[in-house]
């Protein structure tokens, strides 16, 4: 007795690449830009945000039986095209015949993200840290959460394929799945888009905490009253030692006023050798000071 089955015939890699590339290069003749998943090696994902979201399709039992032979094609590059916007992810992936695949990912609850945030106020640093996963490991298990994390649980996805495989997950949308974690180790904000979550609200919660003021000044950054006579081409007053020391402690007298020191007048022929000013040099404080001189006696050729 003879059975029929509704399957198509065993096509091999290299027949398949073949259509692949027939498939993409009218594709590439519409206007159309590809985005296939190249692997590099065996590895599917190497970063945190790639790994993260393997490991989260792996944690589900739905999964289990139709994962390895997802893992199959995107290694052997059958997902020639994928693409991830705001909840839905589109591809293309080359098997006995080339098939469309659609995925459609639930936004994040709002309840859901706000906890995550709050979760993690203070922890991240900054966004590129955020985006490298270069991540405290509470935080990294704050949002690998199953059911309550960042990454999605069966039920927030569902997906149709184009082949005649019956099965609720075929062999192509399990590719599809890994193919979204090797996108992820090159842009890991796609996650984000992906969610409908925006990653800055991470951040922005991390900026809260005021970090405490510095009680001093770099040093690199101070220049000294010889300096800024030199710079600018004008007689800086010196400071009371002792009179600043008392503002520090809080402790100066308000009552006496300190009486500059008459201005002497240069002696001609005799040049003051000035304390070099940090991060200038010779003939830049030349130039400033010279147009300083010349702007101050203009000054005063009015004010006559």
């Amino acid at each position: 007795m003879d059975y029929y089955y509704d399957w198509n015939p065993y096509v091999s890699v290299a027949v398949r690449r073949q259509h692949a590339a027939q498939r993409l290069a009218k594709l590439g003749k519409k206007g159309r830009e590809v985005s296939p998943v190249l692997l590099q090696g065996r590895k599917i994902a190497t970063t945190f945000w790639g790994t993260a979201w393997c490991g989260n399709l792996e944690r589900y039992s739905d999964y289990a039986n139709r994962l390895p032979r997802g893992r199959t094609y995107v290694r052997n590059g059958s997902v020639i095209d994928l693409q991830i916007s705001s909840g839905t992810v589109t591809a293309l992936v080359s098997g006995s015949e080339i098939y469309d695949v659609r995925i459609n990912v639930a936004a994040v609850p709002r309840a859901r993200w706000r906890a995550i945030c709050r979760d993690c106020t203070g922890a991240i640093d900054s966004f590129v840290e955020l985006l490298q996963g270069r991540l405290s490991g509470g935080v990294m298990a704050r949002l690998c959460e199953p059911k309550t994390g960042l990454f999605p649980a069966p039920k927030e996805i569902s997906f149709q394929c184009s082949c005649p495989d019956w099965a609720w997950m075929c062999k192509h949308v399990a590719a599809v799945l890994y193919g979204v974690g090797a996108r992820l180790d090159e842009q890991p904000e796609l996650l984000f888009l992906l969610r409908r979550v925006d990653q800055q609200d991470l951040v922005a919660k991390a900026d809260t905490g005021l970090r405490p003021p510095t009680k001093e000044p770099m040093g690199a950054k101070i220049l000294d009253s010889g300096d800024l006579s030199q710079i600018f081409g004008i007689e800086m007053a010196q400071s009371d030692p002792a009179a600043s020391a008392g503002r520090r402690n809080g402790t100066a007298n308000v009552t006496r006023a300190a009486t500059p020191a008459p201005a002497q007048p240069a002696a001609l022929g005799r040049t003051k050798s000035p304390t070099p000013a940090r991060g200038w040099s010779a003939p830049q404080r030349a130039a400033v000071s010279a147009r300083m001189k010349a702007y101050w006696r203009e000054r005063r050729r009015r004010g006559r």
